[in-house]
């Protein structure tokens, strides 16, 4: 998946929205790739009035949307889908590290930040993790507290609780 990230170069935008066990998600794409993973809030909404209609004709929406349905029925454990980054090199850096988390693990902030090379950036880590524009694709809801709670998640404790349980359930058989 790695290979397929790119910097975001393109500002056509077009999306679709899927129901989910965690809600509803809005994916929004450019010509590039996946660019956003937006759970039912007031950012989503906003997304989709300034875009207009929904394009599900784009490719990229049309995969991403399958290949999430096939994630949430515990069928599928990684992505390919090309996706289209935008944020600081550290910030990237971040979110590439979270693709080596194995699916149905968890990894502390601290552990994640030393993983990455930043072992002192731990506070850091937790920002970048929480502008992750692509949640459950890279998976930020992997990252937990060093005592092994659940911190944080844009989508919401119960989601990241369920995403985490959906994991483990799949990885265990």
């Amino acid at each position: 998946m790695r290979d397929r990230m790119k910097v975001r170069d393109e500002i056509d935008r077009s999306y679709v929205t899927i129901e989910s066990p965690v809600g509803t998600l809005t994916l929004v794409a450019t010509t590039t790739g996946l660019s956003e993973l937006l759970f039912d809030k007031p950012a989503a909404t906003d997304v989709r009035r300034a875009l207009g209609r929904p394009s599900p004709r784009r490719s990229v929406l049309a995969e991403s949307a399958r290949q999430l349905r096939e994630y949430f029925a515990g069928k599928r454990s990684t992505f390919e889908i090309p996706l289209d980054l935008s944020g600081t090199e550290f910030q990237r850096r971040a979110w590439l590290g979270l693709l080596d988390i194995p699916f149905g693990a968890t990894r502390s902030y601290a552990e994640h930040a030393a993983r990455i090379g930043h072992p002192r950036a731990v506070r850091a880590v937790g920002a970048a993790n929480g502008r992750n524009p692509i949640a459950i694709i890279v998976p930020c809801h992997r990252l937990v507290g060093s005592d092994g709670s659940l911190t944080g998640f844009g989508g919401g404790l119960s989601a990241k609780a369920w995403l985490l349980e959906l994991e483990r359930t799949a990885a265990a058989r």
